[in-house]
């Protein structure tokens, strides 16, 4: 995969190279060309305002949603630092390429991925890269990506307001985005955070999925709130989006994701983020 030096640091930006990084943004214009050999439909980004709520999960939980329900689905890892697709879906070994570009890993149950760790002959080295060539890598994974025919691709990105979130805005056609929480009352503040954002760069919210909503005994099938009180549908409310899914804590989940069998979850929690996911 070739470097990427449009902006290898602040001292080399000019205003044309970081037109829109402040001040008024027009997305519009920096738009990346597609791949001429993909054809996406629809492009939904799935993002937090921290890390750790379960924000890769949500997403691979979505796509595999997607999949069951009969469309083509893939999912570009934009946490480039901290990617995690690839092991839940079983995704081992590098990707190949020609002349057209690298063509996506392809999982047993059919969902197209493409990830850093997919382009390494080790996937547990680290990724020791500055904000700009990570966000040129995500472009690559958009343009350089020979995707084929897909319904919907969800973009898994790192958290926080930064370099890449900044980059999916701007240079994909994201038609929406999902917002992932837990229910820290601390967490209303980073929602909202990520929810400006999007507004700034003309994005909509469809909608929000709380993760470790609560934990269920086993003897009783009690709820137990582990983190507190849940507060997504006063955020919600407050935001003026709706609440797509309150996932719970399993154990199972975290079992399925290390034996790369994540597809075979029960995303049922998540139907009304399929209902909106129909609708775009």
């Amino acid at each position: 995969m070739p470097d990427n030096n449009n902006c290898g640091s602040a001292s080399g930006c000019t205003r044309e190279s970081c037109e829109g990084c402040n001040g008024n943004p027009n997305p519009q214009d920096m738009k990346e060309a597609m791949n001429p050999d993909s054809d996406i439909r629809h492009v939904v980004g799935v993002v937090s305002g921290k890390g750790g709520v379960g924000k890769s999960f949500v997403t691979a939980m979505l796509a595999a949603q997607m999949k069951k329900e009969g469309h083509e689905v893939g999912i570009l890892d934009a946490d480039i630092t901290g990617p995690s697709i690839p092991k839940m879906f079983g995704a081992h070994g590098e990707v190949i390429g020609d002349e057209k570009g690298m063509y996506p890993f392809v999982t047993d149950c059919g969902i197209k991925l493409m990830s850093i760790n997919l382009l390494m002959d080790d996937e547990e080295a680290p990724v020791v890269w500055r904000g700009p060539v990570i966000a040129g890598a995500v472009k690559q994974f958009w343009n350089e990506t020979v995707w084929g025919d897909v319904d919907y691709l969800f973009v898994d990105m790192p958290p926080g307001t930064g370099d890449v979130p900044l980059t999916v805005f701007q240079s994909l056609p994201v038609d929406g985005v999902i917002i992932v929480t837990s229910p820290q009352e601390l967490v209303q503040m980073i929602v909202k955070k990520a929810f400006r954002m999007a507004g700034l760069m003309d994005i909509p919210v469809l909608g929000i999925v709380e993760n470790f909503s609560f934990v269920k005994c086993p003897d009783c099938g009690k709820k137990i709130a582990v983190f507190g009180e849940s507060h997504i549908d006063e955020v919600a409310a407050d935001l003026g989006v709706p609440v797509l899914g309150r996932l719970p804590i399993e154990p199972e989940y975290a079992r399925l994701s290390d034996e790369g069998k994540f597809f075979t979850v029960d995303g049922a929690a998540l139907g009304d983020a399929v209902d909106v996911l129909k609708n775009i």
